[in-house]
């Protein structure tokens, strides 16, 4: 297993290289020289060049030791991402965004993960039912619906109507409290595609000889469901859930702007509006390594959950 690590991960410095050839001439090569844009209309001479020399765009573009391409790369690989417009270390500015991102994503994808498993087992169980047909009548509805709406109900219904929650996310107040609506509204908005998908995989499982053994030998349902279905139904499981955990860390864009949270995606959300290709590279560049990271991480996890699996 040690080998088949080193190899995947000795793969992924390709990958890095290549996002970082990508992100170099998306954001310096066709991006240009935007010290007129930072410095001001009315800036002189004078500042223009100091912008130029503090953001390194008086380097050469390639041909030197000191170019603006090796000095790309240096940045990235020691996360060392220099300064935002506004002149804020681009690094302080995304872990100071981690923390808000992390307690609004993590309760939303345990959450949906919890309720959409366990009631894929019980409507895959009682396929063909009432129960069943009414979860999928419901899941379909859910997914039909815009996750805009889902956040405009839930703020004027709950927060304003009711007054249950707050309407904007409260520094003052406790953490719990003022992302409890969101989290909710995450988990309600997302519940519908996740129970659809882990549905259709527990009704294959379902329909294996192994299930009917199981329950003429005498054994309960839920020890069929949670203990035999459920462990047979974790390759796929595995890459819908460990795929999704990069996105984690940027948070959700909707929700996190319409509540004023202060996490990644209103750091990008400004970035974009700004035109701060400075975090936006950034932020490229950390989410890639996510997803090279979590790859490689659900590999693994297959040879765990199912000792058919070999990595030689």
């Amino acid at each position: 297993m040690i080998t088949y690590i080193l190899r995947r991960l000795l793969y992924t410095i390709p990958i890095v290289i290549g996002v970082l050839l990508l992100t170099f001439f998306l954001f310096t090569v066709v991006g240009g020289d935007i010290s007129q844009q930072i410095a001001g209309k009315n800036a002189d001479a004078q500042t223009i060049a100091e912008i130029r020399h503090e953001y390194g765009f008086d380097k050469p573009l390639f041909w030197s030791l000191d170019s603006q391409f090796l000095d790309h790369f240096k940045k990235a690989l020691t996360f060392n991402f220099g300064r935002a417009l506004d002149r804020e270390k681009i690094s302080e500015k995304i872990l100071r965004g981690v923390g808000p991102s992390l307690s609004l994503t993590a309760p939303m994808f345990f959450g949906t993960l919890a309720i959409s498993i366990s009631l894929s087992l019980l409507v895959a169980f009682a396929r063909g039912t009432w129960l069943d047909v009414t979860v999928v009548v419901l899941c379909v509805a859910g997914m039909s619906i815009p996750y805009l709406s889902f956040i405009i109900f839930g703020q004027y219904f709950f927060a304003y109507k009711i007054g249950a929650f707050p309407i904007m996310y409260m520094p003052e107040q406790s953490m719990t409290y003022s992302l409890a609506l969101p989290i909710l509204i995450g988990i309600a908005a997302g519940l519908g595609a996740n129970l659809r998908f882990y549905r259709t995989v527990m009704l294959d499982e379902m329909r294996s000889d192994y299930v009917r053994t199981a329950f003429a030998k005498g054994l309960s349902t839920p020890k069929v469901l949670f203990k035999h279905v459920l462990k047979n139904a974790m390759i796929p499981i595995i890459t819908n859930v460990v795929l999704v955990i990069p996105f984690l860390v940027l948070g959700s864009f909707l929700l996190e702007r319409f509540f004023g949270i202060p996490g990644l995606g209103s750091l990008m959300i400004e970035a974009f509006a700004s035109r701060d290709y400075f975090i936006i590279n950034a932020m490229t560049f950390i989410f890639a390594l996510l997803i090279c990271f979590f790859t490689v991480l659900t590999d693994i996890c297959y040879a765990l959950v199912d000792p058919r699996i070999q990595f030689e």
